[in-house]
């Protein structure tokens, strides 16, 4: 694997290097035919969230509890205290958690959207304005749920998916005054702060504008909750990226980002490499006392909150592996093994590339495809029949409807997200990825749109049905749509 970027980021590098780990026990995958795979997401209404992973050759659909734990933390499973009040565990977790993150106090959760919950039913007032560097799906989901209004105050770049801006998941400070402004601080309940923004595109904030725009909303009384499930590849981000910072240690500049901000959720299946789990962490003792009360209603006691102690010891170990320079190295590093690969064919892909996954640009790849017909849905289904490789849509689906009129918010990226687990796959499997993609690039054409015909009430992604879209000319033939979807697949 060649590196493009100096591990200190001051230098460039030709060198060859691998995995920080070596393979001690294997998952066998199962392949499946190209018949298989049309009739399997067919069965799964052309989402890929509905596949059966049996059916799954290299799946890259979330990061999200689907790293590969180290001996370390299989063995730190035996130790799980499972009592289930005072767990060794929860102060051995609780200790890690001010050690590597800074906060005063933890309250642990099932996982991230455990902490979102708390967070917004906790400071949120029906009414009140929740800026945002661009949302994330549940992260909003639990603001609008208990009356509040999402606003986007990322800057401009972000949407821009060829914008080589290096740190497009900035705040845009003009913006955030400007809400100040409009609707008044005491009707802003907290900014929340994501790392690494997701539906950017994986896309870091600098650490200049997480020490201004936290000045800004203390300077108007506004807390600033971190979404710091990706903080750590932000922080390397800043490693390699942000003038001053390439003698820093990860860890030094994850606790410095920390350090600004009142307090965080974090999704632990991420960065902190286990399988369920996430917390709530805050300076504020009164937000604290009050989140422990509420936990105990939704989650669990405020001492496992919906977790087994041996989770809680995987999560401790996994937070101080996840900081480890050659860890973060490798992993940042398949990443843009992969997307380089993609760039050189002409791939369209968000740039710069991020931390977790490489974001195609659907609608560049599918330019026949109109919004209404889901390209990145569509991109996501024909990847799956090609090569079984199973990845996600964010875009058209994931934005959801405009509460006030029901229309399909539209947003400007329109994207599908090949997201790489952590210590799972070889670059072997990268290069399956991209030559599946690749593959497709060259005939988009062949690849057909997609019509939702069942959507749910809430988080629409997850479990929406839908059907290849016939085009018209076939449909004056009075053909039989069922068919012509049949072989439209076949071209795929």
């Amino acid at each position: 694997m060649k590196n493009k970027e100096h591990e200190e980021g001051t230098a460039l590098s030709d060198r060859s290097w691998a995995e920080p780990y070596k393979i001690k026990m294997v998952e066998h995958l199962r392949m499946t035919t190209p018949e298989q795979r049309e009739r399997a997401i067919g069965e799964a209404g052309y989402n890929t969230f509905l596949l059966r992973s049996s059916d799954v050759y290299i799946d890259l659909l979330t990061d999200s509890g689907t790293s590969a734990m180290s001996d370390r933390q299989w063995a730190g499973m035996l130790l799980g205290d499972e009592a289930y009040a005072g767990s060794s565990n929860f102060y051995h977790l609780e200790e890690t958690v001010r050690e590597f993150y800074g906060y005063k106090h933890f309250i642990p959760t099932h996982q991230g959207r455990g902490a979102e919950h708390l967070l917004s039913r906790l400071c949120i007032r029906p009414g009140d304005s929740v800026p945002g560097n661009m949302y994330f799906t549940t992260t909003r989901h639990h603001q609008e749920a208990v009356g509040g209004v999402f606003v986007d105050v990322i800057i401009d770049e972000a949407h821009d998916p060829e914008s080589e801006h290096p740190f497009k998941g900035n705040v845009d400070l003009g913006k955030m005054r400007s809400l100040i402004d409009r609707v008044g601080a005491d009707r802003i309940p907290y900014l929340s702060l994501e790392t690494n923004v997701n539906m950017a595109g994986g896309q870091p904030c600098s650490m200049e504008n997480i020490r201004s725009v936290c000045a800004l909303c203390h300077e108007h009384g506004i807390p600033v909750q971190l979404d710091a499930t990706r903080a750590v590849e932000n922080a390397y981000f800043i490693k390699l990226r942000e003038p001053g910072f390439a003698g820093r240690s990860v860890a030094s500049i994850l606790r410095e980002m920390c350090s600004h901000t009142d307090g965080c959720t974090i999704s632990a299946k991420k960065d902190s490499l286990v399988n369920i789990g996430g917390f709530l962490a805050v300076n504020d003792d009164d937000l604290a006392e009050r989140a422990r009360n509420l936990v105990v209603v939704y989650e669990g006691l405020h001492t496992y909150g919906g977790l087994a102690g041996r989770d809680m010891e995987a999560m401790a170990i996994g937070i101080a592996e996840s900081v480890q320079e050659d860890h973060i190295r490798a992993r940042i590093g398949q990443v843009h093994y992969l997307g380089q690969k993609l760039m050189d064919a002409g791939v369209p892909v968000v740039r710069p590339l991020g931390g977790h996954g490489v974001f195609i640009d659907a609608a560049r790849f599918l330019p026949h495809l109109p919004p209404e017909q889901f390209p990145a849905q569509s991109l996501t289904a024909a990847l799956y029949v090609d090569s079984g490789v199973r990845s996600m849509e964010r875009g058209v689906v994931s934005a959801g409807r405009d509460p006030k009129t029901c229309e399909n918010l539209l947003p400007s990226l329109e994207l599908i997200r090949l997201t790489i687990p952590r210590r799972v796959y070889t670059q072997a499997h990268m290069d399956v990825v991209a030559e599946s993609v690749i593959e497709l690039f060259k005939r988009p054409e062949h690849i057909s749109g997609l019509r939702m015909v069942y959507e749910p009430e809430h988080l629409r992604f997850f479990q929406a049905r839908f059907q290849p879209v016939v085009p018209a000319s076939v449909v004056a033939t009075g053909a039989d749509a069922q068919s012509i979807g049949g072989r439209q697949e076949d071209e795929q």
